[in-house]
């Protein structure tokens, strides 16, 4: 009996370390050769980093002291919360959404509009421009579906196969729900060129973009191209897409200004000093896309609260903004609506004009921006009403 025990005991002992080595072989594999990770800057470019205030012993830092000190086993406790089956935290019925026809996207003369794709995607039309802005159109923001939760809404606006020709694309910084590998391998022929924080090139370059068409500009660097102004500015946030290259690449805000308009978009950001270092020095915006939602008290110093967000949107002087980096993924433990309903307070309270639009609508800048309904709310429901101009 006791040898039969000992050889059912030693086979499972030998099952239990295969399986163990056969998936620190699958991961190391995965990690090695799938191409989602990007690329590492070259030496000559860290040693150009190196001048910078904001780079130090291989690393990017944001401007102030920035708390990212949860660690490792503070994350695994963290786990069963974040997937946890909570019904609040995604809609139970299907967003509301425009969606946008090829041939409306083209033309000459067309006023400066924006479409949104939920969180923090937008197609921007400019000064005759087509601009896409953080592009990710893939249905999850991870390297692999086996990590992440599926886009709420089950279509977008407009494929990206239907898109008209793309004159830029600007990206705010290299995390999976912002910089998207799928949708830069179908965008990369159809576009012109790439705009984008210190470090990200690498990615891009990996990814079959020529080195001549990417163009990485560090905080407070300004470049002027096709009649419009940008400028990449501070955000307090950090980057990484791989195990062990945190920090590696920049992240950052844009300024977008044309003959007219004058644009923000935050990227992803903690608040802080920098939004009215931004508006003192570039606005007023006439309109903003500043970040507002995946928040968690865990992690305040690089996402903002919505109340935090009305602020900063104040901070940079914005005639009026849009909440963003909600609306398609669950990638915090708050209920879906908790962001939009939040700022949509604290925004009444300081007296900050804001735009809450539809996914897929156009959001005309020469038009007065008003929020006409709570299309958040499931339309059959009495509490779905006009919000009053403010």
């Amino acid at each position: 009996m006791l040898t039969i025990l000992s050889k059912t005991l030693k086979y499972l002992m030998i099952t239990i370390i295969s399986i163990i080595v056969i998936l620190i072989i699958i991961i190391t594999l995965f990690l090695t050769l799938s191409p989602q990770f990007g690329g590492s800057s070259s030496k000559q470019k860290l040693a150009q980093y190196e001048k910078l205030a904001y780079f130090e012993d291989g690393k990017f830092s944001n401007l102030v002291p920035t708390n990212m000190d949860m660690d490792f086993s503070e994350a695994i406790k963290m786990l069963p919360e974040f997937f946890k089956n909570d019904p609040s935290r995604r809609p139970d019925f299907e967003l509301p959404l425009e969606r946008r026809d090829s041939l409306e996207l083209v033309g000459k003369d067309l006023p400066t509009r924006l479409v949104w794709f939920g969180h923090s995607t937008f197609l921007l039309q400019i000064e005759g421009k087509n601009i896409l802005i953080d592009p990710m159109f893939s249905e999850i923001p991870s390297p692999t579906p086996l990590f992440g939760k599926k886009r709420y809404s089950k279509e977008l606006p407009i494929t990206i196969e239907k898109l008209p020709q793309i004159d830029m694309i600007i990206m705010s910084h290299d995390h999976y729900d912002h910089l998207d590998y799928e949708s830069i391998k179908k965008l990369k022929e159809k576009t012109k060129a790439f705009y984008m924080p210190l470090g990200m090139g690498a990615h891009f370059e990996e990814w079959g973009v020529d080195s001549s068409r990417i163009h990485e500009l560090g905080w407070w660097d300004e470049i002027q191209t096709d009649g419009l102004v940008l400028a990449l500015t501070p955000a307090r946030h950090f980057s990484g897409r791989g195990l062990n290259n945190r920090f590696s690449t920049l992240w950052g805000s844009w300024v977008i200004r044309g003959e007219s308009d004058n644009i923000f978009f935050s990227g992803d950001s903690g608040y802080g000093p920098h939004f009215k270092e931004i508006g003192e020095k570039y606005g007023p915006f006439n309109f903003a896309m500043m970040e507002c939602g995946q928040y968690n008290e865990r992690w305040t110093d690089i996402h903002m609260v919505p109340e935090e967000t009305a602020q900063a949107a104040k901070d940079i002087k914005a005639a009026v903004f849009m909440p963003i980096h909600w609306a398609a993924f669950t990638l915090a433990m708050h209920s879906w609506t908790d962001p939009v309903e939040r700022v949509i307070v604290k925004a009444k309270e300081i007296n900050q004009p804001i735009f809450v639009p539809e996914i897929g609508q156009f959001i005309e800048l020469d038009k007065n921006l008003i929020t006409t309904r709570k299309w958040w709310l499931e339309p059959t429901t009495p509490s779905n009403q006009m919000i009053s101009k403010q």
